[in-house]
C-alpha cells in the first residue's frame, strides 16, 4: 500500500481522531451481538495510545438515523465495550462537534474518547467541509481505520483529510494488501467463489475478475440467472429476466479468455420456501420448484476447483445459508476452505463473513474483510475515496 500509516507520523504529545467502524449489530436490549468490528480496531487504538499520544479522539456512525438524534443508535454500548476490551476508561460525549465537545476532551482525564453517532448529523454523509472542519479542529492528526466506510466520501472519511495529516490505521492497511494482492498479484491458480441473490450486484465485480482469476464458481441466486442464459430450466428460481444477455456475455467473454466457469448441475428445491421438509435434489428444475441451494455434485466440483487454489476470494453465499435446511452447500465450502494449505484464502465481508462465523471456521481463513460494500468495490477495481484521501507514502 502505498499510503503513509500511523507508523510513519510522529503521535507523541499529538491529539488524534480516529475514524473507526463501530456499526455493530444491536438487539432490542441495545446490546452487541458481534464485537468482531470494534476487536478489528483495538491494534491501532492500542499501538496510538503506545505512542504516547495526548488524546485518542475515536468516531463512527451506527445504523441510518438519517440526520436525526436516534436514542436506540446512541454509541454508547459501544463504549462499554471498547471500556472492557481496552481495561481502561472511555468518556463517551453525547455530540461529535462544538465547543461544548472540545471543552469536554480539554478537561477529561481519559485518554480515550468517543464521540456521539456521526450520522445525527446531515452534514457527514454530504461530506459538508464545515462539517469537516468541526471534527478536524478536536485534533492534530487524521487515522481512517474504517475500511467498511471507506468507499464513502464523507466528512469523517474524506472531507477531514483535507484539513489534518492523514493516514491509515493497521485494519485499513491490511485489508488494502490482502484485497489488493488478491486483484493485483494472487498466488496462482486464482479461484473466485460468487454467491449472492443477484447478477445485477456483482456485474462489475465478474468483469473485474475475468481479467484476474483462473476460475469462477458461482452459486446462489445469481447463478440462476445465468443458466437461464445457457437455456437451462430453473423453474420459479431468483431470475434477473432483463440480465439475461449479459450474462450470457459474460460467460463468452471468460471462455474467450480461457476463465473456467463452473457453475451448478445439481440443486437443492422446494416448492414452497417454508416448507424445507419436502425438499429434494435435482439436476432439471421443473416448473413451480425453486432452487434454494448448491446439490452435492456441485458442491464436490466446487471443492475439485478449490483443491488445487493458492488465492481464493469468496464474496456471497452459494445458498440460503441463514436457514439451516438450505445451507448444506455453503457450509460445506466454509468448511472445505478452512482446511486449505498453502492457499491464501480472502472472505470479501457482508453475508460471507456472517457464514464464516455461524459455521466456525472465521479464525481458519486468511483475511475476512470487515466491509463488506468496500470490498466489493475495492475488488471491482474502483477507486475508494476514503482511501485517496490518506497522505502518500
Amino acid at each position: 500500500m502505498n499510503k503513509m500509516t500511523v507508523k510513519d507520523i510522529a503521535l507523541k504529545g499529538k491529539k488524534v481522531i480516529m475514524r473507526c467502524d463501530f456499526n455493530v449489530p444491536l438487539d432490542e436490549s441495545l446490546n452487541i451481538t458481534d464485537d468482531m468490528r470494534i476487536v478489528a480496531s483495538l491494534p491501532t487504538i492500542k499501538y496510538i495510545l503506545g505512542q504516547g499520544c495526548a488524546k485518542l479522539i475515536l468516531m463512527s456512525h451506527l445504523g441510518r438515523p438519517k440526520g436525526q438524534v436516534v436514542e436506540a443508535e446512541r454509541l454508547t454500548p459501544v463504549a462499554k465495550k471498547l471500556e472492557q476490551l481496552l481495561g481502561e476508561k472511555v468518556l463517551m460525549l453525547d455530540d461529535c462537534i462544538g465547543d461544548k465537545v472540545k471543552e469536554s476532551i480539554a478537561k477529561s482525564s481519559e485518554r480515550v474518547v468517543l464521540l456521539e453517532n456521526l450520522r445525527f448529523y446531515k452534514q457527514e454523509e454530504k461530506n459538508d467541509p464545515e462539517f469537516s472542519k468541526k471534527l478536524a479542529d478536536l485534533a492534530e492528526i487524521y487515522v481512517n481505520d474504517a475500511f467498511g466506510t471507506a468507499h464513502r466520501a464523507h466528512a469523517s472519511t474524506e472531507g477531514i483529510a483535507k484539513f489534518l495529516p492523514a493516514v491509515a490505521g493497521f485494519l485499513l492497511e491490511k485489508e488494502i494488501n490482502y484485497l489488493g494482492k488478491a486483484v493485483d498479484n494472487p498466488a496462482r491458480p486464482f479461484v473466485v467463489i460468487l454467491g449472492g441473490k443477484k447478477v445485477s450486484d456483482k456485474i462489475l465485480l465478474i468483469e473485474n475478475l475475468i481479467n484476474k482469476a483462473d476460475a469462477l464458481l458461482i452459486g446462489g441466486g445469481m447463478a440462476y440467472t445465468f443458466l437461464k442464459a445457457m437455456g437451462k430450466n430453473i423453474g420459479k428460481s431468483i431470475l434477473e429476466a432483463d440480465k439475461v444477455d449479459l450474462a450470457k456475455g459474460l460467460l463468452e467473454k471468460a471462455k474467450a479468455k480461457g476463465v473456467k466457469i463452473v457453475l451448478s448441475e445439481d440443486f437443492v428445491v422446494v416448492k414452497d420456501f417454508e416448507k424445507p421438509e419436502e425438499k429434494k435434489i435435482v439436476t432439471d428444475i421443473e416448473d413451480g420448484w425453486e432452487g434454494l441451494d448448491v446439490g452435492p455434485k456441485t458442491i464436490a466440483k466446487f471443492k475439485e476447483v478449490l483443491s488445487t487454489a493458492k488465492t481464493v476470494v469468496w464474496n456471497g453465499p452459494v445458498g440460503v445459508f441463514e436457514k439451516d435446511a438450505y445451507a448444506e452447500g455453503t457450509k460445506e465450502i466454509a468448511e472445505y476452505l478452512a482446511t486449505l494449505k498453502n492457499c491464501v484464502t480472502i472472505v470479501g465481508g457482508g453475508d460471507s463473513a456472517s457464514a464464516a462465523k455461524k459455521f466456525n471456521v472465521e479464525d481458519k481463513m486468511t483475511h475476512i474483510s470487515t466491509g463488506g460494500g468496500a470490498s466489493l468495490e475495492f475488488l471491482e477495481g474502483q477507486v475508494l475515496p476514503g482511501v485517496a484521501a490518506l497522505k502518500d507514502k
